[in-house]
C-alpha cells in the first residue's frame, strides 16, 4: 500500500510524530515529510535518523501558505499538530482553537486540494463530553474532520481518538518518576480518578489501521485499560524500589473530570465492535431539520458510554507490567536519568 509513496506527518517532532516516523521509517514509503515549528527538534531528529527519505518543512499549521508547501505531491498525511496541556488551553482558549481547529481546517483543505490519498487526524477521549477548552476545541476539530469528508473530492479523511499515552509530552509518569527520584512526595489530584492506559506503538498499531481500513468520516477508537491514579502512583513506587514512598493528594485541577470517555452514549450505539477498536461512522444526515427536531432515537437513552470506569480495570501488577512495555521506565527501573517522549 505504501511502496513508492509519500508520507506527511504534520507536528513530526512531537510524541506522536516520533513514534509514526520510527514505524514508518522502514517501511517502503519513498519519502517521509516532517512538519513542524521546532527547527531545533527537526535537527535533532536529522542527526538522529540520518535518511535520505526525511524530509523537513517549517512551519505552523496556522499558516494555510507553509502547511500548502509541505503538501503538494503527498500521498499520507498523519496530523497530529495541537496545543494538548489542559491548563494552557484553559488559559489562552483561542490559540487552541487557532491550531487545533484552524490549523486543521488548513491541513484538510491543503489535502483536498493536492489530492492527497488519505489523511488521519489525532483526537482524544477529552473530546467527549469535553469540559475544558482543550477538549472543546479537539472535539471542534473532530466535527470539522467529518464534515470536510463528505466533500472531500477523493481524500480519505479518519479520526483516531486515544486515551492517556503513557510518556508522551506532558503526561503525569515523568512527573512521579522525577519525584520519587528527587525525594519528593508523588502528588496526586485524586486517588480515584481513572484514566485509559496506552502505549505509543498501540497509538501507531491504531493510525496504521485506519489508513490501511478507514472510510470516509470514520472514526476509530482502540480499546484500552484503565487504572486509577492512585495503582499507577503505587506501580511505579514498586518499580523504583520505593514502596514506602510518600503519597500527596492534592485535589482535582481546573478542567478535569474523574474519568474520560471514549465513546459517547450516541456514539456507541452507531459503533461497530472490530474485536481491538471500535468503529464510529459519521452522521450522514442532511440539514433536514424533521430528522434532528422531530424525530428521536429511543436507543440512545439506554446506552452506557464506553469510559475509563467501566472498562478493563488494571490492579497494580497489571500496571507494572504495561508500564515495563515503556522504554522510558525499562531505563528508569535500570537507574538511568531518562527523558520522556517529546
Amino acid at each position: 500500500m505504501f511502496a513508492n509513496e509519500t508520507l506527511l506527518i504534520v507536528g513530526g517532532t512531537g510524541s506522536f510524530g516520533n513514534a509514526v516516523l520510527e514505524r514508518f521509517i522502514e517501511s517502503d514509503f519513498k519519502e517521509i515529510r516532517i512538519f513542524s515549528r521546532d527547527e531545533k527538534k527537526q535537527d535533532d531528529m536529522r542527526r538522529r535518523y540520518r535518511s535520505d527519505k526525511l524530509k523537513f518543512y517549517i512551519g505552523d499549521v496556522r499558516d494555510y501558505q507553509s502547511v500548502l508547501n509541505a503538501v503538494r505531491g503527498v500521498d499520507f498525511i498523519y496530523h497530529a499538530a495541537a496545543l494538548k496541556q489542559v491548563p494552557s488551553c484553559e488559559f489562552h482558549p483561542l490559540e487552541a482553537v487557532k491550531t487545533n481547529v484552524l490549523g486543521t481546517e488548513n491541513v484538510l483543505e491543503s489535502a483536498i486540494n493536492c489530492n492527497v490519498r488519505r489523511v488521519v487526524v489525532l483526537s482524544t477521549d477529552k473530546a467527549v463530553y469535553p469540559i475544558n477548552a482543550m477538549g472543546i476545541s479537539k472535539a471542534m476539530m473532530e466535527k470539522v474532520a467529518v464534515a470536510k469528508s463528505r466533500s472531500a473530492n477523493g481524500t480519505v479523511i479518519n479520526v483516531t481518538r486515544y486515551g492517556n499515552v503513557m510518556c508522551s509530552r506532558g503526561s503525569v509518569i515523568p512527573l512521579f518518576v522525577n519525584q520519587i527520584r528527587a525525594g519528593l512526595p508523588i502528588t496526586i489530584t485524586d486517588p480515584s480518578m481513572t484514566r485509559f492506559m496506552m502505549t505509543l506503538d498501540d497509538a501507531v498499531d491504531l493510525v496504521l489501521y485506519a489508513f490501511l481500513h478507514g472510510q470516509p468520516g470514520e472514526i476509530f477508537v482502540q480499546k484500552a485499560p484503565a487504572a486509577t491514579i492512585e495503582t499507577l502512583a503505587h506501580a511505579l513506587t514498586d518499580l523504583l524500589c520505593k514502596p514506602e514512598h510518600e503519597v500527596r493528594v492534592i485535589g482535582t485541577r481546573h478542567g478535569e473530570k474523574l474519568y474520560e470517555a471514549l465513546l459517547s452514549r450516541e456514539e456507541i450505539v452507531a459503533a461497530e465492535d472490530l474485536g481491538g477498536y471500535y468503529r464510529v461512522p459519521p452522521d450522514l444526515r442532511d440539514l433536514n431539520y424533521d430528522k434532528f427536531v422531530e424525530k428521536g432515537e429511543v436507543r440512545i437513552s439506554a446506552a452506557a458510554d464506553y469510559n475509563s470506569h467501566n472498562t478493563t480495570r488494571l490492579d497494580v501488577d497489571g500496571m507494572k507490567a504495561l508500564l515495563m512495555k515503556l522504554r522510558f521506565m525499562q531505563a528508569a527501573v535500570r537507574g538511568e536519568v531518562v527523558e520522556a517522549e517529546e
